[in-house]
């Protein structure tokens, strides 16, 4: 458990300086999509501090598949528990998405889907390289005599 959370606290230091960037990315974003001239030290340092702590969960979490008594779908579902419960208090906190039911419910069909959209994505990949993989295999232990 220890090498487990060793591992989590180095892939989030990792992983929390690119929260900085993202946040830029997306003030960039808000600028040009809305008109927003200027934000206050509040805003910068409520985002920086925010979307830091975000990039360190997310980038943590995916110690989660280390686990090995744990299954693949158990972990999947902590995974994906945590980064949405870690990405509806950013977007909350930093105001980029109101407070109610519909805004929520809205954010959440569109994580659900991206999530597993992702997943999916992986999945095609895993399996095509799998298949790739038991070809050959397959092609080696046919020439042995």
């Amino acid at each position: 458990m220890k090498k487990c959370i060793l591992e989590f606290l180095r892939r989030g230091l990792i992983a929390c300086g690119f929260g900085p960037v993202v946040l830029a990315i997306l003030f960039l974003i808000l600028q040009n999509k809305t008109g927003i001239e200027s934000l206050t030290v509040n805003e910068v340092c409520l985002g920086i501090f925010s979307l830091s702590a975000l990039a360190f969960i997310a980038g943590g979490m995916n110690v989660i598949y280390q686990i090995e008594r744990l299954s693949l779908m158990v972990a999947i579902l902590i995974h994906g528990g945590v980064l949405y419960i870690s990405y509806l208090a950013a977007y909350l906190i930093n105001g980029w998405l109101e407070w109610g039911w519909d805004p929520i419910l809205v954010f959440s069909a569109i994580f659900v889907l991206g999530y597993l959209l992702i997943w999916a994505t992986i999945y095609l990949i895993i399996t095509k390289n799998t298949k790739k993989i038991n070809k050959i295999l397959k092609e080696k232990q046919q020439l042995r005599p």
